[in-house]
């Protein structure tokens, strides 16, 4: 049975269809629509298709004021409650109720086969839905039955974890030293092996300066006043004379 408390929703709208009266089911073949009077409808309206919960509803209604003329509950389909005839496909048995108990079957006509298609089809989705949520329902019934895996670890329980491709550290750090060399840089370009790289030549100042310091480290002998001379370096003996008077007499060293 439906739920009374749940929504009710509007599958499908057709503002003319025709409503006959049928005679009784000869056989077990089927209803035929050739057998009605199909010029002359008992009545004529507006059809709707609601669903609410589970249930859906056949309501026919007077299509100016809506009032309800007769209304078909329907729990499966296809089913006993809608049949289609055997002669045609905008024709269709229905078994309705007045909600007392009472039944009756009416015949129901459609006078363009794509309202008889939209009414087919509405009927069919529904119910393709209810049977969705009906196993999605036994699903989440067999799952919160079923006993829960526990994953969790165990007191005193350990685990080793494997990782590859790691190299060793001690692999890792041998390979720099030997790529050192002893520390030692290589020779620059052009340098002999194992020769020392030797200082560029140049004009030799070693004996001038040899001088100039044997003068300023001897304090007890008077420093002759300086002389021309054609020496090239002759300006730069007078400059380092006239130092050392200034060494000698402030008795530190000084050197040029």
């Amino acid at each position: 049975m439906a739920d009374d408390n749940s929504y009710e929703s509007m599958l499908c709208v057709k503002p003319e269809v025709h409503v006959y009266r049928i005679p009784p089911r000869a056989s077990n073949r089927g209803y035929r629509a050739a057998d009605w009077k199909l010029d002359e409808p008992a009545w004529s309206g507006r059809m709707k298709i609601t669903a609410k919960g589970k249930m859906a509803f056949i309501k026919l209604e007077d299509k100016n004021t809506g009032e309800l003329f007769a209304q078909a509950p329907v729990e499966q389909y296809p089913g006993c409650v809608v049949e289609a005839v055997t002669d045609s496909s905008r024709y269709f048995v229905i078994r309705i109720e007045d909600g007392n108990g009472r039944h009756a079957f009416i015949g129901l006509g459609f006078a363009d086969r794509g309202d008889s298609f939209d009414f087919n089809v509405a009927l069919q989705d529904h119910f393709k839905w209810v049977k969705q949520e009906g196993e999605i329902a036994k699903q989440e019934a067999s799952q919160s039955a079923a006993p829960k895996l526990d994953l969790s670890f165990k007191e005193g329980q350990t685990i080793k974890i494997s990782i590859g491709n790691i190299k060793k550290k001690d692999a890792g750090a041998a390979k720099p030293s030997r790529a050192m060399g002893g520390g030692l840089l290589p020779p620059p370009p052009g340098a002999k092996a194992g020769g020392v790289i030797p200082p560029p030549v140049g004009p030799q100042a070693a004996p001038a300066v040899q001088t100039n310091t044997a003068t300023l480290l001897d304090f007890g002998s008077s420093v002759p006043a300086a002389q021309p001379s054609s020496d090239l370096w002759g300006d730069f003996t007078s400059a380092g004379s006239n130092s050392s008077k200034d060494a000698v007499k402030s008795g530190w060293v000084q050197f040029s």
